[in-house]
């Protein structure tokens, strides 16, 4: 029996989205409110700028970051899996082949985006075009999970993201972008701001399969709470992230985590003080224009943009502001890490912490960072 054929799939929770006070979210046709004055908690500073540039040039776009033991993985732009140690750049996975020069490459290259660290020595990754796959590191194998060729609930998987796994490794929470567009075309999925993605929950024992919420705009990073009742999924297009109960009394509800965030919020990671950090490549400046909030209500300028400009005109446009934000356990502002100009931390997409230092990817830099938080 094949892996699709012994897959098993479930018609999907529709989860009782309700805000704090009873009434369904707004926006949900696309529009956004007010950005937050950064003022406060959110008030900027250099911070960021303190940071040390690692690897530089020796990798492309490490989105995401793990550690097991002194070791630390990533995956980058050109397919690969490694591992960063002692300086060295070692390559430990390769999930698809061929020349992985260019963003058209992608499909048959592969690209790794989450990664996690499993409970016995081994790594999980979503790959935006193969699938979730399990890596042992030390012996150089790999194991596919679920494919992206698998169709799921009948509508195909575009856009692998970012993983969340429960401790005991037997659940893994990851996101689904879009049903359309696929990783190489992510601009257009921002500008077209598209309702298609989805959170999804994999079993690794089961290998069963469901969608637990869907119609999401853009869903991103992913993360588990520390007591593993729910799941948090950042909705990037919409400066938001919503929160999905997998346990407890709340079980198969969501409801809104922090909404109106200063930036587009990537990946999610647990933050020491029992909250997270929410990594952003670029902020939703107030007062100033941000180029989303703009577009979102005007959508014939989106499609004269995309007729006029590629993808990498568009991103030159795109102002390199990084912002880390420190979330409580309940969604409330803590601190903020900010890089004006992206000077030194530029296109951030994670702040993983480990052993008193916040790793920072990036979903296009020749480099990652390392930020002491004592001296911030």
């Amino acid at each position: 029996m094949s892996e699709a054929d012994g897959l098993r799939q479930r018609r999907p929770l529709r989860p009782q989205v309700v805000t704090d006070d009873g009434q369904a979210p707004e926006a949900k046709d696309g529009s956004f409110k007010e950005p937050p004055f950064l003022l406060g908690v959110l008030n900027p500073n250099t911070k960021l700028q303190q940071a040390k540039r690692l690897y530089e040039n020796q990798l492309i776009g490490p989105e995401s970051i793990a550690h097991i033991g002194d070791a630390m993985f990533t995956g980058t732009a050109d397919g690969r899996v490694v591992k960063l140690e002692n300086g060295e750049v070692e390559t430990i996975a390769r999930f698809g082949a061929g020349p992985c020069k260019t963003r058209d490459d992608e499909p048959a290259c592969g690209r790794p985006l989450g990664v996690r660290a499993g409970p016995n020595g081994t790594l999980f990754v979503a790959d935006a075009y193969k699938g979730l796959f399990e890596v042992n590191p030390w012996k150089r194998e790999v194991k596919m999970l679920l494919s992206s060729e698998t169709p799921i609930e009948g509508k195909k998987i575009s856009f692998v993201n970012d993983l969340t796994i429960t401790r005991d490794g037997r659940k893994i929470y990851f996101t689904d972008s879009s049903s359309k567009w696929q990783r190489r075309d992510y601009l257009l999925l921002i500008m077209e701001g598209t309702d298609d993605g989805r959170l999804l929950e994999y079993d690794t024992v089961t290998k069963e399969v469901k969608v637990l919420m869907d119609q999401l705009r853009f869903p991103n990073g992913v993360q588990l709470s520390p007591a593993e009742d729910f799941v948090l999924v950042a909705e990037t297009t919409m400066a938001r992230i919503r929160r999905f109960y997998v346990s407890g009394l709340m079980k198969g509800g969501a409801d809104m985590f922090v909404e109106n965030l200063p930036g587009f919020p990537d990946n999610i990671r647990p933050s020491s003080s029992g909250g997270y950090w929410v990594g952003m490549a670029t902020i939703r400046s107030n007062p100033g224009c941000s180029m989303l909030d703009f577009l979102s209500e005007r959508p014939w300028i989106k499609k004269i943009i995309f007729k006029l400009f590629s993808q990498e005109t568009v991103m030159k446009f795109v102002p390199r502001y990084s912002l880390i934000l420190e979330l409580s356990n309940s969604g409330a502002f803590q601190r903020s890490l900010h890089d004006p100009n992206g000077l030194v931390a530029s296109y951030v997409s994670e702040a993983h912490e480990h052993d008193g230092h916040l790793y920072l990817g990036s979903f296009r830099s020749p480099f990652l960072c390392r930020l002491s938080l004592e001296s911030v």
